[in-house]
């Protein structure tokens, strides 16, 4: 029988009971501590919880309590549904009844409970089994519902199996860094990678993100090899001049999730950054975390523009279907569909929209993605979401496919485009820009540079009325960019 995977993070408890588990703002906590106080609170839970099912919540923001909680839960059996403190306190209501849980615990609360539980209790009887749920994230839902998708720990296992496979971590040695909230799945590949390894979680706070100088200041003392981002937060950090391989000089390599990677921004770290890797990852919180990947170097550079977003992970099927579910031929355009032992049961307590959504191919666990995509030559091209279209003065525009040919020319690093309504109706488009490099000029004369520049690759009624320059992209709490705070700005 193969080793339960909460041992093999057990392991480094004694491996190495010394060394920084995780790190947060001015809280560390070492290996020997983290899994001495999550046996405790697994006991304590198993003790008080034992009549009451449902899942552990863990509300907080990236302390050290937070990963107690996690392995706690799933040590007494049962499943964790993080929430980060950026959610507002309505919807964090709903994810505990949505989610039925059977408590809800805040690092405070874990502190209290490990300070006036020193009775021995004893172990609980049974762990999380491998078709058991692991952790629930809760996703947007169309209704305005937040949705809960179940992840197993089977499906965990394959993600992490190939994560660690590809990558090859140095035990002992890696620090990863954690930039998505828990609540966001980005956060599972460092998490996880880090724990599986025996590695420390150096986490990025909201309040070091508010503070470029201070947080430099703290990428620079983590001594970091891992970097886990979304492109997003990456493209912040480049723009700082001295963000390049003496201020990281043990940097290795950087994996990418969550949003498209402009070529760019790879471009611009491979430069400052020699002696790492860049990779580019592709998949929803339904298909756990990633379900693709591949190295970006300066041949994949020369040879794709958008990039790819890699090769299927073993055992897992990435590829293009049409309205019935059939696969397109090589090259041509559908709806991404994945199958494979990383997909998702479903959402919680909902058939119906697991019934619209999950499926079966070739006797898999399937989901249908929602987002346009095509497969070539075994690589995955991601291009956008299906509902990401609008009609303007009759004409169907995806608004992916406006991004990421901006994303083409050489002088911009970022774009978002947003519709521009009046009376309830497209009126027409908006484009925000992160150039790749200063362009002389006044923003009239940049903007009717860069609409030449546009009219040469799209037709002209695609072509985005009015331009808005940036530094940098407002970001979500989950480092995306923040297309509600860019709509703010059109009002």
């Amino acid at each position: 029988m193969s080793e339960h995977f909460l041992d093999r993070i057990d392991h480094w408890g004694s491996v190495c009971p010394g060394r920084i588990a995780v790190q947060s703002g001015s809280n560390t906590l070492t290996w020997s501590s983290l899994i001495q106080k999550s046996n405790a609170l697994a006991a304590w839970l198993h003790h008080e919880l034992a009549s009451t099912p449902g899942p552990i919540a863990v509300h907080g923001h990236k302390e050290p309590e937070m990963l107690v909680a996690f392995l706690a839960s799933v040590k007494c059996g049962r499943a964790y549904v993080p929430m980060d403190t950026s959610i507002p306190e309505h919807r964090i209501a709903k994810i505990v009844a949505g989610s039925g849980a059977a408590l809800v615990l805040t690092p405070e609360r874990v502190s209290e409970i490990l300070m006036h539980s020193a009775d021995a209790l004893p172990a609980p009887p049974s762990r999380v089994q491998m078709d058991d749920p692991f952790y629930m994230l809760f996703t947007s839902g169309s209704t305005g519902e937040p949705k809960g998708v179940v992840i197993t720990l089977r499906n965990l296992t394959a993600f992490t199996d190939w994560l660690l496979a590809e990558h090859k971590f140095e035990p002992q040695v890696e620090v990863f860094l954690n930039q998505a909230p828990f609540s966001f799945d980005l956060s599972v590949m460092d998490l996880y990678g880090s724990l599986l390894t025996g590695g420390t979680l150096a986490c990025v706070t909201k309040e070091e993100l508010a503070n470029l100088k201070l947080l430099y200041q703290r990428l620079t003392q983590f001594g970091l090899t891992t970097w886990v981002s979304t492109p997003s937060f990456a493209q912040m950090c480049l723009i700082e001049k001295s963000f390049r391989q003496e201020m990281l000089p043990t940097m290795r390599r950087f994996l990418f999730c969550g949003e498209t990677l402009a070529p760019e921004t790879a471009s611009q770290l491979l430069e400052r950054f020699p002696s790492a890797e860049v990779w580019n990852t592709y998949g929803p919180t339904e298909a756990t975390v990633a379900t693709t990947s591949v190295r970006v170097d300066v041949a994949l550079l020369e040879r794709f523009s958008p990039l790819p977003v890699g090769y299927q992970m073993p055992g897992t099927r990435v590829l293009a279907v049409d309205d019935a579910g059939v696969p397109v031929a090589d090259s041509e355009r559908g709806e991404l569909l994945i199958a494979g032992p990383n997909v998702s049961p479903g959402y919680l307590n909902r058939p119906d929209l697991t019934a619209k959504a999950f499926t079966q191919f070739e006797g898999q666990p399937a989901y249908r993605t929602g987002d346009w995509g095509r497969c070539r030559d075994g690589l995955v091209f991601f291009e956008g979401r299906m509902d990401g279209q609008i009609k303007l003065h009759g004409y169907r525009i995806e608004l992916g496919d406006m991004e990421a040919n901006l994303r083409e020319l050489s002088e911009v690093a970022d774009a978002v485009v947003l519709p521009v309504e009046k009376g309830g109706k497209v009126d027409s488009l908006a484009a925000f820009v992160v150039l790749s490099a200063p362009m002389d000029g006044s923003d009239f004369e940049k903007s009717a540079r860069l609409k030449a520049r546009l009219g040469e690759r799209i037709p002209t009624y695609m072509v985005p009325r009015k331009f808005l320059f940036l530094g940098a992209f407002p970001m979500t709490p989950n480092g995306k960019a923040d297309r509600r705070a860019l709509a703010a700005m059109l009002s």
